[in-house]
């Protein structure tokens, strides 16, 4: 099977490459990228993230990349983010109210609840509401791994696939036609984050 090219949207913040080289292990052709030509020609894109809301949508656009995703998600192909590039995908959040989202998903992102230890940093289970082919071959109670101090919730919570509990009902998936984001990381979430990559690759055409 050709492995499908998948674009990982690179626009300097983080440890980008973990999740490309995850996606990679899974069967992709996936490259760090910020080439508008070569997300174009992708079938699948990938938006990683990691630190906060506003430095990573100041880097984002900075980087040109703000269109390219729009363009991305606007072709219907697979679409992916993880973690805060989740979060880039909502209007905005309290995390950095200066600074608009990409507004791809109505809603914003809220800051997890004063009772507990900030930032979730662990393991946490998923509950899964809805099924949905990200989840296909996982067990019923996915585990993965959290780093996050905010967490999305959406206007419509419809789009919400899963949640964990963590001093409340945290969002933790959503799905959007064709766009679907993890606030967890599935690079770092050992058997069943790899899973969810893998069906991601699986939705672009290739896979293991």
């Amino acid at each position: 099977m050709t492995a499908p090219l998948v674009a990982v949207l690179d626009y300097g913040i983080g440890n980008l490459s973990s999740a490309q080289k995850a996606l990679v292990r899974m069967g992709a052709d996936a490259r760090l990228t910020r080439d508008a030509g070569l997300v174009a020609d992708a079938a699948g894109v990938v938006l990683p993230g990691v630190g906060a809301f506003g430095a990573c949508m100041d880097a984002l656009r900075g980087a040109g990349l703000e269109p390219v995703v729009h363009a991305a998600v606007d072709s219907g192909r697979p679409f992916l983010g993880i973690c805060v590039g989740m979060q880039l995908l909502f209007e905005a959040s309290d995390e950095d109210p200066a600074h608009t989202g990409l507004g791809v998903i109505p809603g914003r992102v809220v800051a997890i609840p004063d009772t507990v230890r900030k930032p979730q940093m662990q393991w946490n289970e998923l509950n899964v509401r809805t099924a949905d082919p990200i989840f296909a071959g996982l067990p019923a109670v996915p585990w993965v791994y959290f780093v996050h101090s905010y967490a999305a919730r959406p206007t419509d919570p419809s789009v919400v696939v899963a949640t964990c509990d963590y001093g409340a009902e945290l969002t933790a998936v959503v799905r959007r036609g064709n766009v679907v984001a993890t606030q967890f990381h599935p690079e770092k979430s050992a058997a069943d984050g790899l899973a969810i990559l893998g069906n991601f690759v699986a939705s672009c055409g290739g896979g293991q």
